[in-house]
């Protein structure tokens, strides 16, 4: 499982899906969520805008991400 961390107290579901580099475009982020295909903490999540806060796990197509603090 790999480790994002953020800066800031949370970051939109879409918004990780870009900066992890598992999607190119938001338009790429907005469809796979919508379609659900993305589960946030083990459920499916349709809400692009989601806010994730460390300690959330993201899943999308098999690869998992947890969000983490600091550098």
């Amino acid at each position: 499982m790999e480790t994002i961390r953020i800066q800031t107290e949370f970051i939109k579901l879409d918004s990780l899906l870009k900066l992890a580099g598992l999607v190119e475009t938001g338009g790429e982020a907005k469809i796979l969520i919508q379609e659900g295909n993305v589960q946030v903490n083990g459920e499916t999540c349709t809400m692009r805008g989601k806010k994730l806060r460390p300690g959330d796990t993201v899943t999308l197509d098999g690869r998992s991400l947890t969000i983490g603090q600091g550098r």
